[in-house]
């Protein structure tokens, strides 16, 4: 067996709540620096857009949700809960977000985390330049399933781990860049 096959069922077998996922599209993309979303503790966090083709994640990631549901039964007084009694992390863009053309025909997770993410190219190398990394880039991102109850909210979280840059997507939200912007030549008459 190849030492990518072994570390890789190695990591599988050894964490049964983590995720690498396939190839997807982040949105709200908050990589760089911790936001408060409404009022609450400053977190990294970023939308995961999962095609709804992509099964092997979507597999991978009921799987780990179902460990993370069987790991937390403490939370949960000891017994695993009905499903339909939680908050789950996989969401149905068509669903959930049907004026998003983003979100068509997909799954999405939002993740997030307390410690910044290791952001890199395809080759493993850091990215330092924080505009290579946007909302509507296209990532492979690891995550981490846990079980939380707080406040009477029962659930499963995703938390994030590490993003890998693929390859540059149009850009969610609005965001233009310069060149774009600035790409019309400006007319000598308004210079004078």
């Amino acid at each position: 067996m190849s030492n990518t096959a072994k570390s890789v069922n190695h990591n599988e077998s050894k964490n049964p709540t983590k995720v690498v996922t396939g190839v997807v599209r982040l949105s709200y993309a908050n990589v760089w620096e911790p936001k408060s979303i409404n009022g609450s503790a400053e977190k990294y966090s970023v939308s995961l857009i999962i095609p709804k083709s992509d099964t092997k994640t979507i597999a991978a990631i009921n799987a780990a949700v179902n460990a993370a549901i069987e790991e937390g039964k403490g939370k949960f007084g000891g017994k695993v809960p009905n499903r339909a009694a939680l908050k789950l992390p996989l969401r149905d863009g068509d669903i959930d977000r049907p004026d998003d053309e983003a979100y068509v025909d997909c799954y999405f997770v939002n993740a997030n985390s307390n410690t910044a993410p290791q952001v890199v190219d395809k080759q493993v190398q850091p990215i330092l330049d924080r505009s290579e990394v946007y909302s509507g880039v296209y990532a492979r991102v690891s995550i981490n399933f846990y079980a939380f109850n707080s406040n009477g909210n029962k659930g499963i979280a995703c938390g994030l781990g590490n993003i890998q840059k693929i390859k540059d997507g149009e850009p969610l939200g609005g965001r233009s860049n310069a060149e774009d912007d600035f790409a019309i030549d400006v007319d000598d008459d308004f210079l004078s």
